[in-house]
């Protein structure tokens, strides 16, 4: 279970990270769809959360590397919507998914 969570957390993650990155670039007109960057975040959070609550039950190293990103999870809220510090405390998240990630698919 830890597997596919932390996969599914993941590409959640990459998903808001790339709607969020079309949204700063003008690629997408957001103001009839903030709502969608807003649902992604929530789903994002949502699975971030089940796969540590998996991976603990299941006593697997993913969640030791997905704990890291429980800060600016919850920080992003409070960042504002100025893209640069929006998209750091976001981007920082990024390294953290990418370890469990690979310890979630080495480790079986």
């Amino acid at each position: 279970m830890t597997r596919t969570l932390t996969t599914a957390a993941t590409v959640s993650y990459l998903c808001n990270a790339a709607f969020g990155a079309a949204v700063a670039a003008g690629a997408i007109d957001n103001r009839r769809l903030r709502w969608v960057h807003h649902a992604l975040y929530v789903v994002t959070s949502s699975l971030t959360t089940a796969a540590l609550v998996a991976s603990a039950a299941e006593r697997r190293p993913a969640g030791l590397a997905l704990l890291p990103v429980t800060v600016p999870l919850a920080a992003l809220p409070y960042a504002g919507g100025r893209i640069r510090r929006h998209a750091s405390v976001a981007g920082s998240a990024a390294p953290a998914y990418a370890i469990a990630l690979v310890l979630a698919w080495r480790n079986r």
